[in-house]
This record gives structure tokens, C-alpha cells and sequence, in this order.
């Protein structure tokens, strides 16, 4: 896969489409919880509902997260470190680090 860097030094990936179409699909669905958790607050729902529905959409968050973090491990971090860039596993280190808080 190909990675670059636009002017602003994001890093950008090139994914296959059907990989991005299964990543817009899941946040897509997040997306659609999180606006059922605005819904539930203004129509007064009861609080142990909506923490529930809260728990729901911080799995889904999760679980996006862990398939994300395992499609960079297979492909970029293993790419660029057959390649010889070590450097990639700093980056993972300090990425798990951070998923860890």
C-alpha cells in the first residue's frame, strides 16, 4: 500500500476499495448510534438507557479501533520493516500507549 505526505505532513494510506467501503460502513453505523444517543438525551430518555446505548457505541468504537489496529500491523508496520524502517515499531509502541489510557 501506498503511503504519502501532503504539504501539511499527514500521512495519507491508499486502501482498497472494498477495505474503505467495510471502514466507512462500521463508522458509518457509529455515526448513526451516537446520533440516537443526542435523540435519547433530548427527548429525556432515562439516564441507565442511554448509558447503555453509551456502552454500545464505545464498543463499536473498540472493536473499529482493534480492526483498524490490525489491518496497520499486517500491512503497513509489517511492510515497512521488512523494508528495513524500524522506525515503525516506535510509532506502533507509541500507538498502543496511547489506545491504552
Amino acid at each position: 500500500m501506498e503511503k504519502k505526505h501532503d504539504n501539511d505532513h499527514t500521512m495519507h494510506k491508499i486502501r482498497e476499495p472494498e477495505e474503505k467501503k467495510e471502514l466507512i460502513h462500521r463508522l458509518n453505523r457509529i455515526e448513526g448510534q451516537v446520533r440516537g444517543l443526542r435523540n435519547m438525551v433530548e427527548n429525556d430518555i432515562y439516564c441507565t438507557e442511554i448509558l447503555t446505548q453509551t456502552s454500545a457505541v464505545i464498543a463499536a468504537l473498540n472493536s473499529f479501533n482493534r480492526d483498524l489496529l490490525d489491518r496497520h500491523v499486517r500491512s503497513c508496520v509489517a511492510d515497512d520493516i521488512r523494508e528495513g524502517n524500524r522506525e515503525k515499531m516506535d510509532e506502533l509502541l507509541v500507538m498502543l500507549r496511547k489506545l491504552m489510557k
